[in-house]
């Protein structure tokens, strides 16, 4: 019953497994802001491309509808 007792003692200041357990908590909450910012991120270029596709469409429609485009059109 000593022996198990010591043992038992022994394992319950054993910190080892808490260093770990810390580990993988400092590495979730960076996850989750690298996430949060990829995130943010994201919806900012979503935004750049949908105005550059935007402004290259009404270029192109301009150009190919405009006179001096048809005349270069026929030569």
């Amino acid at each position: 019953m000593k022996s198990f007792c010591r043992i038992a003692a022994r394992w319950w200041r054993n910190e080892r497994g808490q260093d770990v357990a810390e580990y993988c908590l400092i590495t979730a909450l960076i996850a989750l802001v690298a996430l949060g910012i990829f995130w943010h991120v994201s919806g900012g270029m979503q935004g750049m491309w949908n105005s550059m596709n935007t402004s290259l469409a009404t270029g192109n429609n301009t150009t190919t509808s405009s006179p001096a485009a048809a005349g270069l059109a026929g030569n």
